[in-house]
């Protein structure tokens, strides 16, 4: 990266400084950035073109002008650290996808969600990890550990939320979108901690005992990130609605969110635990509670803030692994001819298909029998849709591959090598071939007349909303015929109190004990929903003493 900018810097007669390379190499890639956002917006009506596609398609053509002007030393204008990935640009993705998330379509649709999110990625992750050990060693690959198969397996099990998203409509089609998002954001949080526990293993004397160790391994790994995300939610809520800190700058209510938000994140990696899953939901209950104990312009300013530096790390990650692909010294070191590297490029591709398929259909007919409720089947029609959106790789592949197989951006032997550059054509592919054709298969399989299942207008104000209601006083999830029973065990949940409702509706019934024992118990200590954040100016300074004695 250095030599390729000083190249061009001399020839312009620029200093060839560190510092002023290094500088001008952010000043390029934000350049960029901005030229992507515009050709995105450009683009937005676009049946074919999403942003990742643009993203990777501007990223390709600024490698191959980086590398014509650089005489083919290089295609990049950053350099490429697992740990600016891990540490900066994941964090923001992944909180905002559960602080966005609809809470109320995601647990209607939680039993598909967690089937697809967790148990489909170890079916996946099984099929993908024993066919490529199968097949890899006979196309030239044969120096690679069971370890590496193991990871190739997690690695292309995750799939890309954020550019499925982007062609799925909440509107239009809000089970697809619920089950699609859902899934995505739980895969990419099950795919990172299972790749997290197989990295911990050991495999010079594999035994059964090494795979109870990598099932115990995950679940603690899985349970304790959890558990870590849901206390600094609510740790967060409780320190805003106790002390009230737009009494004197709402910006202290944007900055201790979103610095919890980060903690939440960085401490799980202090603790080795999972910091994917830990933000994940620690954005959950953030959007719960916390979200709704402050004012209204910090409501909005959270809203949008966290979804645009998500945005701006997606578009990031996009634009450097198009860039990535003309990465010389990666195609030089793998030793691969082309016909090998075509074989380890199908087989891959083969194995995503066979491996997503094989969880998908079983999983949807398992779902489709425990939920009895008709807005939460999952017709064959929309199986084949999320099967098909399902299939595109993307920002956590590529970083789970560089970590397992790179040293900051670099290859360590030849057979790693292949492996990279055996990603990064799967991910181009994937993205802009799958990316590009889910939209058209939508209209094809699910015509406007087919999309009987409308969008509850029950479903509360989010962060996802951008024009929400100001009734803070009506209970969560609430349906209009069921406001005002908020009492634990009363109202609706009483009528569902025996063993065979439990058994006819499983996630109905669940769903309405957790409402009651949240209004109960949880509001009043943690706020949420019901809460009339403090307004400054809005009480005398009689009324304020009053009301918060303990503020001085």
């Amino acid at each position: 990266m250095a030599g390729t900018l000083q190249f061009l810097m001399s020839s312009a007669g620029i200093g060839e400084d560190a510092d002023h390379t290094h500088v001008m190499a952010i000043c390029l890639f934000v350049t960029l950035l901005c030229a992507c956002i515009v050709l995105g917006h450009l683009l937005e009506e676009n049946r074919w073109m999403n942003e990742s596609i643009t993203a990777l398609i501007l990223g390709f053509c600024t490698g191959i002008i980086v590398l014509v002007t650089s005489n083919g030393s290089s295609s990049h204008i950053l350099q490429f650290n697992e740990e600016l990935f891990f540490i900066y640009l994941l964090p923001p993705i992944i909180f905002n996808a559960g602080f966005q998330v609809k809470k109320k379509q995601f647990f209607q649709n939680f039993v598909a969600i967690m089937l697809f999110g967790v148990v489909g990625v170890f079916i996946s992750f099984a099929i993908i990890s024993a066919g490529s050990s199968f097949v890899f060693p006979k196309l030239g690959l044969g120096k690679l550990l069971i370890q590496d198969y193991l990871a190739l397996g997690t690695i292309f099990s995750a799939t890309d939320s954020v550019c499925t998203l982007q062609v799925l409509s909440q509107d239009d089609t809000p089970l697809l979108y619920s089950l699609v998002f859902g899934e995505g954001v739980v895969n990419d949080a099950t795919s990172v901690v299972l790749f997290r526990a197989v990295q911990k293993l050991t495999f010079d004397d594999f035994t059964s005992m090494e795979v109870l160790q990598m099932s115990g391994s995950f679940f603690y790994l899985f349970f304790s990130s959890t558990v870590l995300g849901i206390a600094t939610g609510l740790l967060s809520a409780y320190i805003i609605k106790t002390l009230y800190f737009a009494r004197h700058s709402t910006d202290r209510e944007i900055a201790i969110m979103t610095l919890m938000a980060y903690l939440s994140y960085i401490l799980a990696e202090l603790l080795f635990l999972s910091g994917i899953l830990t933000v994940f939901f620690c954005g959950i209950v953030m959007s719960h509670y916390t979200w709704h104990n402050v004012t209204e312009s910090s409501r909005v300013t959270t809203k949008h803030a966290f979804a645009t530096m998500s945005f701006i790390a997606e578009t990031f990650i996009f634009l450097y692994v198009g860039m990535d692909a003309l990465d010389l010294d990666k195609w030089k070191m793998a030793t691969t001819t082309v016909g090998q590297s075509f074989g380890l490029f199908s087989t891959l591709l083969v194995l995503i298909l066979v491996g997503r398929a094989a969880f998908v259909f079983p999983l949807s007919a398992l779902s489709n029998y425990m939920c009895k409720s008709a807005n939460t089947k999952i017709g064959i029609r929309q199986q084949i849709i999320i099967w098909w959106a399902g299939l595109m790789r993307g920002a956590v592949s590529i970083a789970l591959a560089f970590n397992q197989f790179t040293i900051s951006g670099d290859a360590k032997n030849p057979e790693f090598a292949a492996a990279i550059t055996t990603t990064i054509g799967v991910v181009l592919f994937s993205t802009v071939v799958f990316g590009m054709l889910t939209k058209p298969l939508i209209h094809w399989l699910l015509p406007p007349h087919l999309r009987s299942y409308i969008s509850d207008t029950s479903d509360p104000p989010s962060p996802k909303d951008v024009n929400f209601i100001n009734d803070f006083n009506v209970p969560l999830l609430l349906d209009s015929n069921q406001r005002g029973n908020s009492g634990f065990f009363s109202g609706i949940v009483s009528r569902h109190s025996s063993l065979g409702m439990l058994l006819a509706a499983p996630t109905s019934y669940i769903h309405d004990l957790w409402r009651s024992f949240d209004d109960s118990y949880m509001r009043p200590v943690f706020g949420g929903r019901g809460f009339v954040p403090y307004i400054p100016g809005s009480l005398t300074i009689a009324e304020e003493d009053e009301h918060h004695p303990s503020h001085f």
